[in-house]
């Protein structure tokens, strides 16, 4: 137990936390996501475009790379292409020429194409932020926490998919801090993971662990100390691209419900919590209003609950929303909240001390 590497890569932002036991400190720091900085470098590309890499997160890259191809020819790699969808023929119908990653060097030198490649870990930018620290480039673990959506097979709902595989895991051990997977136990079907991991191959680390945003969020909101204080609560956390709430009876999770941010409304949320913590969710109507699904593993009780914490970078859009929030700040900072969750799931893996509450 000593120096840790937190990554939180969302869309919006990149949450860096940096723990070091030892010497009982911390440092961090938000920047650009890298969604948002490889957008740019598409956007800014001159000429026509070779993209390379692997998958990452999409939104502001997968649009960035339609404009383009709406414009100029662009070529991408099979595995670059999962960006923007796990079928092909959907790729292609975007005017993306998909090749394989074998011919990526032949098409470049032949074709003079602005290659770009993706990866959701700018491992250059990370040493950068790290130095800036004032600390040693090196870590006994460094965790990373994205939002994967799985492989899924064919006519099944990725949406539908995640959330049934993350159930099976819920089911066993109702904490968040199950979906943290060590570098060698991410599942086949989870490639956003998994090529996270192979990415983060370069750190100079002991371990590498992932783990899905949404989960480590929501444990990092429990971090916060009134909430560890209550019997009872929810934790909401509103981040740029999706809305994750769960209920907790003392560290064991209840329940939880997932939709994408821009979709939330305000007059809705009173609602969808007092169901969420009285059990009433379905995961099917969820899905059918266009969330990202409901679990339910036992009712809380809304009129029992003690707290409900919102936590994330757009948790002011709730404002009016008709309910008492409290707003969280997990080790003193908001923006902390997955890193943070992380970081607490790292530590019950490994079976270390409980962190301070700062």
């Amino acid at each position: 137990m000593s120096k840790i590497l937190n990554l939180d890569i969302g869309a919006g932002t990149m949450d860096v936390l940096y723990f070091d036991t030892e010497a009982d400190n911390h440092y961090k720091a938000v920047g650009r996501s890298p969604v948002r900085t490889t957008a740019e470098r598409v956007l800014a590309a001159p000429g026509n475009l070779l993209i390379t890499g692997v998958e990452m997160g999409g939104g502001a890259v997968s649009q960035a790379i339609r404009r383009r191809a709406a414009e100029r020819r662009v070529l991408i790699t099979a595995s670059a292409a999962m960006t923007l969808s796990h079928d092909p023929d959907r790729v292609r119908a975007m005017g993306v020429e998909v090749i394989e990653d074998a011919a990526a060097t032949e098409h470049s030198e032949a074709d003079g194409l602005t290659t770009i490649a993706l990866g959701d870990l700018e491992t250059e930018r990370i040493r950068g932020i790290v130095k800036g620290f004032g600390v040693p480039f090196e870590f006994d673990a460094v965790g990373i926490c994205v939002q994967d959506h799985g492989l899924a097979p064919p006519g099944v709902s990725s949406l539908d998919y995640r959330h049934n595989h993350y159930r099976a895991l819920l089911d066993i051990e109702p904490t968040p801090a199950a979906l943290l997977h060590a570098g060698d136990e991410i599942p086949d079907d989870m490639p956003r993971l998994r090529a996270v991991r192979d990415s983060a191959q370069v750190l100079p680390s002991d371990a590498v662990y992932l783990m899905d945003s949404g989960m480590a969020a929501v444990l990092g909101g429990t971090l916060d100390p009134r909430v560890r204080e209550s019997r009872h609560a929810i934790i909401l956390d509103i981040a740029t691209s999706h809305t994750v709430a769960a209920s907790f009876a003392g560290d064991d999770l209840c329940a939880f419900v997932e939709y994408h941010t821009k979709d939330i409304r305000v007059d809705d949320v009173a609602l969808l919590l007092r169901d969420l913590a009285d059990g009433r969710l379905e995961h099917e109507k969820v899905l059918a209003a266009g969330g990202h699904g409901a679990y339910t593993r036992c009712a809380v009780g809304f009129d029992s609950l003690d707290i409900i914490l919102s936590t994330g970078p757009r948790r002011a859009m709730l404002t009016g929303c008709g309910l008492d929030l409290v707003p969280g700040a997990p080790f003193g900072d908001n923006m902390m909240t997955g890193a943070v969750g992380l970081l607490e799931a790292i530590r019950r893996r490994e079976g270390w001390e409980e962190l301070p509450s700062i």
